[in-house]
């Protein structure tokens, strides 16, 4: 998506908030929503996902300050690009997926930013509870009218170090921080 196009959506967005002036609670697309990570490994990159349990997202085009994001993860089927990396990632000295099964973030509060939203919340991870900020943006799904907003796209990105949550193997190897890339594919409920 171009930038013109980005600001043609937001604006096409902010007409339509108009129209609602209560919050809207989105149910999760599964199967079109990914969990994805990536980590450096030497010169080269891990890369893997972590499959999405549940989301609870409930976005207010009227006043973004009400929006509310809380999602939780399903650790033990993470993936990861190298084969030896997934068992690792799973294991005692990163996320420890038998003792910790879950990964939970709950939004705090919402921000908008230019194009997009700053949200802050809590993740947990092994058990841990740490503040994080996410980078949001919201579009249209392809093949939607102009100012539709029953089925969107978020896209979340940010960045945590492993080592806050306790997450310390392999750490000659492998970087401490580890980018994340959600895109959660949402319908409003009816």
């Amino acid at each position: 998506m171009t930038k013109s196009h980005l600001i043609t959506f937001i604006s096409a967005i902010l007409m339509a908030a108009a129209a609602h002036a209560a919050p809207i609670a989105y149910l999760l697309d599964h199967d079109a929503s990914t969990v994805a990570f990536e980590t450096d490994f030497g010169p080269d990159k891990i890369t893997g996902t972590i499959p999405l349990n549940s989301a609870d997202l409930t976005l207010d085009f009227k006043s973004v300050s009400n929006c509310t994001i809380n999602v939780e993860l399903d650790v033990s089927g993470a993936q990861a690009s190298f084969p030896f990396a997934a068992q690792a990632l799973k294991g005692p000295k990163v996320l420890d997926a038998k003792e910790h099964p879950k990964m939970i973030f709950k939004s705090i509060s919402v921000k908008a930013v230019g194009n997009g939203a700053s949200v802050a919340g809590n993740l947990t991870i092994r058990g841990v509870t740490r503040p994080v900020t996410l980078q949001a943006e919201i579009f249209r799904q392809k093949g939607t009218a102009e100012g539709e907003l029953k089925h969107l796209t978020v896209r979340l990105t940010g960045a945590v170090n492993r080592s806050d949550f306790g997450a310390t193997g392999w750490s000659d190897m492998v970087s401490d921080e580890v980018r994340i890339i959600i895109t959660a594919r949402i319908d409003a409920k009816e």
